[in-house]
């Protein structure tokens, strides 16, 4: 499928407003059904439920709104999802951040890592995929979904058309984990009883794709759960920038003598003001009813940011993939789930 381009707009509130408030009209339809007690008992919280939505009209009646909602819905895509990570921060405290401490980071290397070099190995030697596939696919599979892909592509100047299947296979993958999580914690507490709420949610934040993905799976399990998976999963996005600096090292050795400038790394710096705030948090300093609001409007930003995802992913770029980049990121998804679940169980029982 062709890349759409929309005509440039002064980026007034017009602009955006279309968007925006479909967005927000999809969160407060999600929020709404995610109370009614049969879809909560099936795990269906707001953030699911918005994705889902978002994926249904995005892949039958938004196409024709597109070109008036697209600049809102891309703004509630990246800005919005920023700030309700940001904003979650006052949900926690540092203290949490510390409990998940020397284990989490070290379970987050090994997964980060393990993953990126399974994605080398079996792309370029088994599937035959050319680099610049694979290392997209691996970074937004290794470390954060799409925001990867993206921050990858200017460090080593991928073709568009493999920016867009990178990004749909890892969102299609990512989103079959916000389902498959809850239904593996379940079988796991059966299974093995030892590992608590809090451990299983540092597996979901070091194993699946992106941010708003992990918090959809987290809120589905547990409050316990979606927080130390929110932890886990930003200590993930904060090793982006070494991850980046690494590969423009990979390709400064491999490219010519004095050829081109050197592309800077973003450093995402919504992971650190995420940690900053957790900071703030520590202190006590807001009362309890400011929490409760601010926690509230955080959780429409969330499921907006999480329709404004369903809505801009397509089945057509799915099919555009081709068999064996879907292939690479289901070997993955599968070694992300069992690989990276007997990184934690091995850290974990250590006593690390």
């Amino acid at each position: 499928m062709a890349d759409i381009t929309y005509p440039r707009h002064t980026h007034s509130v017009t602009t955006f407003l279309p968007g925006i408030l479909l967005t927000l009209a999809i969160a407060t339809l999600a929020a709404g059904a995610g109370n009614i007690p049969w879809i909560a008992n099936l795990g269906l919280g707001a953030l699911t439920l918005a994705i889902v939505v978002g994926i249904v009209l995005g892949n039958s009646v938004y196409p024709r709104f597109e070109p008036q909602c697209h600049s809102g819905v891309i703004f509630a895509k990246q800005k919005l999802l920023r700030l309700g990570i940001i904003l979650y921060g006052f949900r926690l405290t540092f203290q949490q951040v510390l409990d998940v401490g020397i284990s989490g980071i070290l379970i987050d290397v090994l997964t980060l890592s393990s993953t990126f070099m399974l994605a080398c190995w079996v792309g370029r030697r088994w599937l035959k995929l050319d680099r610049d596939t694979v290392w997209l696919i691996g970074a937004g599979s290794s470390i954060c979904g799409a925001a990867a892909v993206l921050a990858t592509e200017p460090v080593i100047k991928a073709a568009p058309a493999k920016v867009a299947v990178a990004v749909a296979t890892v969102v299609l993958f990512g989103t079959a984990a916000i389902f498959l999580y809850p239904l593996i914690w379940h079988e796991v507490a059966q299974v093995y009883p030892a590992m608590s709420a809090a451990q299983f949610g540092v597996y979901t934040g070091s194993t699946m794709h992106e941010v708003a993905q992990v918090v959809a799976a987290g809120h589905a399990i547990s409050p316990e759960a979606e927080n130390t998976a929110v932890i886990a999963k930003m200590l993930r996005v904060m090793m982006l920038a070494p991850f980046l600096l690494f590969i423009g090292m990979q390709i400064s050795r491999t490219a010519p003598q004095g050829s081109g400038k050197k592309t800077p790394v973003t450093f995402p710096w919504f992971a650190l003001l995420f940690i900053l705030v957790a900071l703030f948090n520590s202190f006590n300093l807001l009362p309890a009813h400011w929490l409760s609001y601010i926690n509230q409007a955080d959780n429409i930003i969330l499921a907006m940011a999480m329709a404004a995802l369903g809505l801009t992913t397509r089945f057509s770029q799915l099919k555009q993939a081709g068999v064996r980049p879907l292939l690479l990121g289901l070997i993955l998804f599968i070694w992300l789930i069992a690989g990276g679940g007997a990184i934690n169980l091995a850290v974990h029982q250590l006593g690390i």
